[in-house]
């Protein structure tokens, strides 16, 4: 099982180079960096977490400069977004971005996605919140046609465009693995329908622990013919405890994400140190 961070990058928190050298050297397998456009202060949906939402989300840089700058600075480390809002994006334009960064950090980026949640800062993108699922599946579509062809084209129902010539082609082949996030059952399905991973939050309302729904997830892979090979399971919200990142190694669980907070040097390097000692102590 791999052990991946993941950090709000901001103007007060650890540069993303420089938790990125930290991380590789203590035997990370991955760093994460989130995305959010804007927070709008109207609130049409309250945060998945409860209470208020932290200030982070308000102050967070653009994951494809924050990871290009860890990735020149590293060698190993693999690079992820948790979650690339391609509601908010442009497919043809990010499709870019993606392919840019994974042949600059020679095949390292991991390809997270999400629908998301804040109804607010999404039709502020011009995206109508009902329809963002398939919007999301329809770019993610378009965006695999332009990684693996030489002149792709797309026709959906909101994604449309014809023959054209975009490079670089991503150096992961067929492209990054597209790692579907979202709570279980929809965001399960929807990994399974068109994603290479599912990657859910540790606890949400409507369950105590994520783990506990395995077994229905591998059940609902099988009857829609996926291997499970190539749906690896990567949790969010790991905590300091030997003991249950030993039952997640036991279930088959992937990957672990520890969440840190967006803070500097002096906060985050004592608990990269102790999660080293647990990294040595799982393999």
């Amino acid at each position: 099982m791999k052990i991946g961070l993941a950090m709000f990058f901001t103007d007060y928190s650890m540069r993303p180079e420089e938790l990125a050298v930290a991380a590789e050297a203590r035997g990370f397998e991955s760093l994460w960096a989130p995305e959010h456009s804007h927070i709008p202060l109207s609130r049409k949906s309250p945060w998945p977490s409860g209470g208020e939402l932290p200030k982070m989300y308000y102050d967070v840089m653009d994951p494809f400069v924050t990871l290009t700058a860890a990735a020149i600075a590293t060698k190993t480390l693999k690079l992820g977004t948790g979650i690339c809002l391609v509601v908010q994006r442009d497919p043809i334009q990010t499709a870019k971005s993606v392919a840019s960064l994974d042949l600059l950090s020679n095949g390292r980026f991991l390809f997270g996605v999400g629908n998301g949640w804040n109804q607010d800062e999404i039709e502020d993108h011009g995206t109508v919140f009902a329809t963002r699922h398939k919007l999301a599946r329809e770019r993610i579509e378009a965006m695999q046609a332009i990684w693996t062809k030489s002149k792709p084209e797309y026709h959906g129902e909101f994604v449309n465009f014809g023959p054209m010539m975009t490079w670089p082609k991503p150096v992961q082949k067929p492209h990054p693995p597209i790692i579907v996030g979202g709570a279980f059952p929809h965001g399960a399905r929807r990994a399974i329908r068109y994603g290479n991973g599912w990657m859910p939050h540790r606890t949400r309302q409507h369950y105590a622990d994520v783990a506990a729904l395995l077994p229905e997830f591998r059940q609902m892979a099988e009857a829609a013919g996926r291997d499970l090979a190539g749906l690896p399971i990567t949790i969010w919200g790991a905590t300091e405890d030997y003991d249950a990142l030993c039952r997640d190694q036991e279930l088959g669980i992937a990957r672990v994400i520890l969440s840190l907070e967006a803070a500097k040097a002096d906060v985050i390097l004592p608990q990269l140190d102790r999660w080293a000692e647990l990294i040595r102590k799982l393999g």
